[in-house]
């Protein structure tokens, strides 16, 4: 089986990369300088020279709050070029697994959002992304992959558990929100599962990739810190009033994970789980870009 994973240079993506490599499967990994995806003429000849099984579409614009003043290019990135992918996977028969997020809802809930619930986006990177969603379940019904996923973190990139392993060492305090709630998921455990997920022959569709159980960003941060072996009195709670944005952020993020039981497979574990593992793989290897999570909270060290 042949691989073909877009947005190469990414956290996610050097994951999946990482994930393939002891699977003795040949894998093709094209960051934007290698191929334009809002380009369609030169997706549809990369597709069709590669002639991948399967396509992970890792590439995005993440950059939430420059989205609400850019927002057709944020489009052009978060959806023509879904489409355009989208297209020549159809057109080839590849298999195509596309990274979407939380802010298609309002964050608003009360409960998980369930895969079959209304996107509502209140953002402009939240309408981008559920455009490019569209185009998936549009083009591929049946081999289109939608995987949701939000509150990432791994040791390929910048991100809010590198931030606060950083702020630990340097910082007597840091503050952090108590009022937004997701889901802390490692890019590894992510990558792992979005491969099961290709392989697996199930339904095409969404599916939500963020791991089990809740927490807030105050008390990722305090977790953060205790696993690094300091005091989480150190994270002092605050508000996201504090630290006004132009795009808003869900106040509750979390994703139901029912469809998984259609791909045979378990949802993604725990978040303290993952991240016991993580914080040490993390503190061991430098960040490898500077990328910051478009879901990164608002802190301040003191």
């Amino acid at each position: 089986m042949s691989w073909l994973v877009t947005g190469a240079s990414g956290m996610l993506a050097r994951d999946v990369l990482a994930a393939l490599a002891p699977l003795g499967e040949d894998a093709v990994a094209l960051d934007r300088t290698a191929l334009d995806l809002t380009d369609a003429p030169a997706v549809r000849a990369a597709v069709a020279a590669l002639r991948p099984h399967q396509v992970v579409n890792c590439a995005a614009w993440t950059a939430v709050d420059d989205a609400e003043s850019r927002e057709p290019e944020a489009l052009a990135v978060n959806g023509t070029a879904v489409r355009h992918l989208a297209a020549a996977c159809a057109e080839s028969g590849a298999t195509l697994v596309h990274l979407s997020t939380d802010y298609v809802f309002a964050g608003d809930a009360t409960a998980p959002y369930p895969e079959s619930a209304a996107p509502a986006p209140r953002s402009a990177y939240g309408r981008t992304k559920l455009v490019g969603e569209r185009a998936v379940r549009d083009l591929l019904p049946e081999r289109g992959y939608v995987l949701r996923t939000a509150w990432l973190y791994g040791a390929g990139g910048r991100n809010f558990v590198r931030t606060m392993l950083d702020l630990e060492r340097a910082r007597p305090y840091v503050d952090v929100v108590t009022d937004q709630v997701g889901q802390p998921t490692w890019t590894a455990d992510l990558a792992g599962q979005l491969i099961a997920l290709a392989r697996s022959g199930a339904p095409g569709g969404i599916y939500h990739g963020t791991a089990s159980g809740q927490a807030s960003w105050y008390e990722l941060a305090r977790e953060v810190f205790r696993l690094a072996g300091a005091d989480p009195d150190r994270v002092r709670p605050t508000t996201s009033d504090a630290y006004p944005r132009p795009a808003a952020r869900p106040a509750y993020s979390v994703l139901g994970h029912a469809r998984w039981a259609e791909a045979g497979l378990a949802p993604l574990r725990d978040w303290r789980e993952a991240l016991a593992e993580a914080v040490p793989a993390m503190r061991a290897a430098p960040p490898a870009g500077a990328a910051q999570s478009p879901a990164t909270a608002p802190i301040a060290s003191a």
